[in-house]
């Protein structure tokens, strides 16, 4: 009887048995370390776990494994750290979680898309709650975990970005590797991560990437549109845009199989038009322009970023890569350097740093927001991708 009210609560959380167990073990690491941490020391210490159990890390047998022994090993080492007397997981844990044994270790699921923006939405309220009643010493500091993929990520940082600046100064998130690509993670190494919650550090704000279309186009009233990592149009959009398709049946890493069939399909299903392209400075100024047919133009919130599973699109500190429309066999012979951020100086690729990035085109083109996909059409031109000032707060190993 009792087993079978187990399964039962297992259920009702909307996952399967080995799943569940997975998503405990994670939560008791997670909830062990925290109770350790060195985050915000001298502050209560208010953390939550927003996790995507049908994420690659939770559901892949050998992706798992990996995430097992690392947990258990920071777990190991946390101990080494003093435990923390004012510490506990967030009340909207408890209030949003439907499997007990994990919103009692902070743990909230996600259950459908969309769940990440409501469990953040759900916390910046308790922090605000929380802060209006406390004073001094005694005003807690939130921790947000996202536990999950790059679209989970996106959801929890899109309403944190809104959230008050007062908020989000008494606040930090880390994003552990625990999707498929993992590419807006803190680290693609899940032990390095966590080492920011057991070694000392700070917080730091980052910037992140707004989509701008014009006002009067039909993206105007939906945007604009947010990334965290890369924002780009193009060729690797139709990728993502396939990608995102094939994961609703199957949960994989299908982005590999899709660079090749792009190469072949990308061509025949969109015009490969003449893009005009302006770059400016953090001041406003014109750095440089162009007009040239462009495959993708991806612009990250910073250089050294990877996008699709780990490709080294942006490989130093140049923050845009414009890659140029070339026959098929060039396509087919530059996808190795691309993945390993061999490409910087290949003719067709062309590399510089912005603040800004203002396109306009003739033809329909698919833009990506950190795995998102929005279809820009010919009204909705001149779009720009734009840094934001820093909002994010972000953990840093101190110096």
């Amino acid at each position: 009887m009792a087993v079978n009210a187990k399964l039962e609560r297992d259920a009702r959380a909307g996952m399967r048995p080995a799943i569940m167990k997975r998503a405990r073990f994670f939560a008791e690491s997670i909830a062990e370390i925290c109770a350790r941490s060195l985050v915000a020391p001298g502050r209560p210490l208010r953390w939550a776990v927003v996790a995507n159990a049908t994420a690659g890390g939770f559901a892949l047998s050998r992706r798992w494994e990996a995430r097992r022994a690392a947990l258990a090993e920071c777990a190991t080492l946390a101990r080494q750290n003093p435990a923390r007397e004012d510490c506990r997981p967030a009340a909207t844990a408890a209030r949003l979680g439907a499997a007990p044994e994990l919103a009692s270790r902070g743990l909230v699921a996600t259950e459908r898309a969309g769940s990440g923006s409501v469990i953040a939405a759900a916390l910046a309220a308790e922090a605000s709650a929380a802060l209006e009643s406390a004073a001094g010493d005694a005003t807690p500091f939130f921790l947000v975990i996202v536990a999950g993929g790059d679209g989970t990520s996106l959801e929890v940082l899109s309403v944190l970005f809104h959230a008050p600046e007062s908020l989000r100064a008494n606040m930090a998130i880390l994003r552990l590797p625990m999707g498929t690509g993992n590419d807006g993670a803190d680290s693609p190494d899940l032990a390095s991560t966590l080492g920011l919650l057991i070694r000392p550090s700070r917080v730091e704000l980052a910037p992140a990437l707004r989509l701008l279309t014009a006002p009067g186009g039909s993206l105007a009233r939906k945007g604009p549109f947010l990334a965290f990592n890369i924002l780009s149009v193009g060729l690797d959009a139709f990728v993502t845009h396939m990608t995102n398709k094939m994961k609703k049946k199957s949960p994989g890493d299908f982005y590999k199989l899709w660079v090749d069939i792009a190469a072949l399909l990308y061509d025949r299903l969109y015009t490969v038009g003449f893009l005009d392209v302006r770059a400016l400075d953090e001041r406003g100024n014109e750095a440089l322009s162009f007009r040239e047919k462009l495959l993708l133009i991806a612009v990250g919130a910073s250089g050294r970023r990877t996008y699709g599973s780990r490709k080294k699109i942006l490989p130093d500190d140049r923050n845009v890569c414009a890659l140029r429309q070339m026959p098929l066999l060039r396509k087919l012979a530059l996808k190795g350097p691309l993945a390993k951020g061999l490409h910087a100086d290949q003719p067709e690729v062309r590399m510089f740093g912005a603040h800004r990035v203002e396109i306009s085109g003739e033809h329909p083109i698919l833009a990506q927001t950190d795995g998102e996909t929005v279809l820009l059409r010919r009204e909705d031109f001149p779009a720009a991708i734009e840094l934001t000032e820093p909002t994010i707060p972000v953990l840093r190993l101190a110096e």
